[in-house]
């Protein structure tokens, strides 16, 4: 039967199929995005439902939980089991990605260390076998039940995985992973796509675990269909500047844990080592009363942590001044700003505004608003904030502060840490208040600057 070529678009981001080239995708609306795939097409070919083939639907009563089981393979890195949920569970596929040289390869090798007692398969389509020698080296790796392959070709790699039978699977990357049977480059949507669902059916017939390594386009998003985070259980970003030591681990995706759990780490010459207290670490190098800084509680899962925020505002010599924010919600600084121009009166507008998180963490909760506020107002105030005052709380466009969720653990992350100062909401209901602590409860913008001249 004869076969014809049939030409297909498909975005890179969402998936969809477009019958011709577009700039912009019909269904997400992202800009060149398409590509262009290839399909072979038997010529006359009609599909024949297949004696047998069919499942039968059961009831949920049907269903014994009683043998469902999940096994989790648990490290001796703490905070990798922390966003795992615990460990990787047997029979899951977990996705992780970062930036080129974050460090994925080298937490990946920390971890066939730790779980030394397991048989690991390490795939890697992009190094050599001395080059991951010489890196296992440096890191001390030097388990037994490691085995390494270097192999790009779909078909060699479910071979081995058959032959060796791994607890634990790696593939360093998936998208230098290809079939032959499959008409394209690798690194293309449909390689990707079918080379991943190979993977994943494997991983889920086999019984063992199963951890893809992705790459990351120009905008930080993994590279290839945005199908390839539905298909898997766990998605983890690995997440850091290079220029700095520490590097973050968070959970996108996890349906066996939470999805809002982070792990630090701190990069070394030995590798990764664990950062068990966070907040400690953040804190360490905080300078003492400078203008426009002030400490933030942010919730990662059950885990308070407390980061710096710095804020700098100058004269701009230009007539549209620049805003620049790092780890900060752009969209939320400017809000900020704005209330603080409306309701205090500050003059931002003919000023560069700068913000800042320590660490390279992300503040994604509005409960640092008052944090943000309060390193703005001290910058262009030159209000120099004492290092036990921190702020709590969140701020709404009429100047009005609100209470936030989890005020008891932030508070009490707090206290453990020396602060002695706590700026929080005016209506916060606490279960007990600490002793030997100053709370300062404020209403509004107004009430927090009215505090914060106090310390001047």
């Amino acid at each position: 039967m004869a076969k014809t070529e049939k030409i297909k678009y498909v975005c890179r981001e969402c998936g969809a199929i477009h019958d011709k080239w577009h700039g912009k995708c019909k269904e997400c609306s992202s800009w060149d995005t398409l590509e262009e795939q290839v399909e072979f097409v038997a010529s006359g070919a009609t599909k024949k439902p297949v004696a047998g083939s069919l499942n039968n639907a059961l009831k949920l009563s049907d269903f014994d939980v009683s043998k469902l089981h999940r096994e989790r393979f648990i490290s001796d890195i703490p905070e990798f089991d922390r966003v795992m949920g615990g460990g990787i569970v047997k029979g899951s596929v977990a996705l992780i990605s970062g930036e080129p040289g974050i460090g994925k390869s080298t937490l990946l090798l920390q971890i066939c260390q730790a779980l030394s007692h397991l048989k690991v398969l390490y795939v890697s389509g992009e190094e050599s076998a001395m080059q991951i020698k010489m890196r296992a080296q440096r890191l001390g790796v030097n388990s037994e039940n490691l085995f390494i392959l270097c192999e790009n070709e779909l078909e060699k790699i479910e071979a081995n995985v058959n032959s060796i039978a791994p607890d634990l699977l790696i593939v360093d990357s998936i998208q230098t992973v290809s079939s032959s049977l499959i008409p394209s480059s690798s690194g293309s949507i449909t390689q990707v796509r079918d080379c991943s669902g190979v993977l994943i059916n494997l991983t889920k017939k086999g019984g063992f675990a199963t951890v893809l390594v992705g790459h990351v386009n120009k905008d930080g998003a993994i590279a290839g269909p945005k199908l390839l985070e539905h298909m898997v259980d766990v998605v983890l970003y690995f997440e850091g500047d290079r220029s700095d030591s520490c590097r973050v681990i968070r959970a996108i995706k996890n349906r066996y844990g939470s999805t809002n759990e982070i792990g630090l780490f701190e990069m070394c010459d030995k590798g990764l080592v664990e950062v068990p207290d966070p907040s400690k670490r953040l804190l360490e190098d905080s300078p003492q009363n400078v203008p426009g800084s002030c400490p933030v509680c942010l919730m990662e899962g059950t885990r308070p942590i407390i980061a710096e925020v710095q804020a700098l505002a100058a004269k701009s010599p230009f007539q549209a001044p620049k805003r620049s924010s790092s780890g900060v919600d752009f969209n939320r600084m400017n809000m900020l700003l704005a209330v603080l121009e409306k309701r205090l009166g500050l003059r931002f507008f003919d000023k560069d505004v700068y913000l800042n998180v320590i660490g390279g963490l992300r503040l994604d909760e509005t409960a640092a608003d008052m944090g943000i506020a309060a390193a703005l107002i001290s910058c262009v105030k030159d209000i120099p904030l004492s290092g036990s005052v921190i702020a709590i709380g969140e701020i709404g466009l009429s100047g009005e502060c609100r209470t936030v969720g989890s005020i008891d653990l932030r508070i009490n992350e707090a206290v453990r840490l020396g602060f002695d100062v706590i700026i929080i909401p005016y209506r916060t209901r606490l279960k007990y208040e600490p002793e030997g602590v100053k709370l300062i409860r404020v209403k509004s913008v107004f009430e927090l600057l009215t505090a914060l001249a106090d310390f001047k």
